[in-house]
């Protein structure tokens, strides 16, 4: 009877531990416009608590130097999960095979050119032979996004423009002084450039020309991760998805980013479809590596 009670006692205790060990089931989460683990914590710590929190899972962010290097970490499964924006989406789905867990819907998100309000430019195509500058290489707002616009407009981006990449804040202060005849931003740049101007120079700039929406951010998951994890997370987002988009929205650079933001569970790859022409105009037609990396 004894040994009986011991055998039942210790099989109860590795069911439980078993139990636990499900609960505290831990996945790695990257995010790509993010380097290093302080600014990890800084914009996403309140997020990643949340998501803790409403799946059940143990989350570790793992930092990533650039997007290829999260990337690889998803080929080679040392990181399970990434949230990136749609630029990487096309690389990702194709080179690493990783699947959608969620999208998360920006309102308003597209991207312009802006000139000064007295430029005498007052369509793309007297750009030709003109001085822009954009944003980081490979951006989808700040990059693909404007060149799009150029090349829709009939001109060839590769050629026909001289075009400075830098950061946007560099590029702002260019147009400014009159060294760059327009620069190429996402629409919450321009918001957050004006909203620090003085007041009598917030109207000194006009917008010449804005793309239609962009396609979402996403958050993937790699090849490697059960579809039990992925269904787990999904439906966490599902459920808890008002406390989660506040969570997001802490972040101090990605307050105005999520600002008004819904989380989506029906992506469809054609949606991608306009990235992928992005990429050829900036002469990856494979779409398989990154801008800039």
């Amino acid at each position: 009877m004894f040994r009986k009670l011991l055998t039942g006692a210790a099989l109860a205790l590795s069911l439980l531990g078993g139990s636990l060990s499900a609960h505290a089931q831990n996945i790695k989460l990257a995010v790509t416009d993010l380097v290093g683990l302080e600014e990890l914590q800084r914009e996403f710590g309140p997020f990643k608590a949340e998501l803790e929190r409403a799946s059940g899972l143990a989350i570790d962010f793992l930092p990533v130097t650039n997007r290829t290097a999260a990337l690889e970490a998803l080929r080679f499964k040392k990181v399970d999960f990434v949230l990136t924006g749609p630029a990487e989406y096309v690389v990702m789905q194709k080179r690493a095979n990783a699947k959608v867990v969620a999208g998360l819907y920006r309102p308003d998100y597209y991207s312009l050119v802006v000139v000064k309000a007295n430029s005498p430019l007052f369509s793309l195509l007297e750009l030709k032979g003109q001085h822009v500058g954009l944003g980081s290489v490979g951006s989808t707002s700040r990059h693909l996004g404007p060149i799009q616009l150029l090349a829709d407009a009939g001109l060839e981006p590769l050629n026909d423009i001289k075009v400075t990449h830098t950061h946007l804040r560099l590029a702002w202060e260019g147009l400014k002084k009159g060294d760059l005849q327009a620069v190429g931003m996402g629409r919450s740049d321009l918001e957050n450039f004006l909203a620090q101007e003085p007041k009598d120079q917030q109207n000194a700039y006009r917008v010449l020309a804005r793309s239609g929406d962009l396609p979402n951010d996403l958050l993937m998951a790699g090849e490697h991760v059960p579809t039990q994890t992925a269904e787990r997370l999904r439906k966490a987002i599902v459920d808890h998805s008002t406390s989660l988009i506040a969570s997001i929205g802490q972040g101090a650079e990605h307050a105005k980013r999520y600002q008004g933001m819904r989380f989506l569970t029906s992506i469809a790859d054609k949606d991608y479809n306009a990235v992928r022409t992005m990429y050829r105009t900036a002469g990856y037609p494979e779409y398989a590596e990154f801008i800039g990396d």
